[in-house]
């Protein structure tokens, strides 16, 4: 079976399957909360979205106030994450009292994880 670099498609094709000059990375995020109340987990929550937003990304996973698993990509139809993205990330989630353990994944293929 062929990888889906190997196989020769039309542009339009391409662009619908997200492959090729189309496709789209992110990162996978995961970390640890420590001493962290409702309160405070609410508003780490809303500080968390609102970054998120200000670099045009946007994020999906799922947690509570012990562990948290996010993946990150582009708000844009066919943008990608960048290493510049990922690094903020990173640093933000470093620079939070309430997070442990936080670990920032490479750039990765939304679309099919490769």
């Amino acid at each position: 079976m062929k990888s889906n670099e190997q196989v020769k498609r039309s542009r339009r094709l391409r662009k619908k399957l997200y492959v090729g000059e189309y496709s789209v990375l992110g990162f996978d995020v995961s970390f640890r909360f420590e001493n962290i109340d409702e309160k405070s987990f609410d508003s780490f929550f809303d500080e968390i979205c609102s970054f998120t937003e200000s670099r045009n990304l946007i994020m999906g996973g799922a947690g509570g106030t012990d562990t948290f698993n996010l993946y990150i990509s582009s708000h844009d139809r066919y943008g990608s994450a960048t290493e510049e993205d990922r690094s903020a990330f990173d640093a933000w989630l470093k620079n939070n009292v309430f997070i442990v353990d936080a670990k920032v994944d490479d750039l990765s293929d939304a679309y099919y994880g490769i």
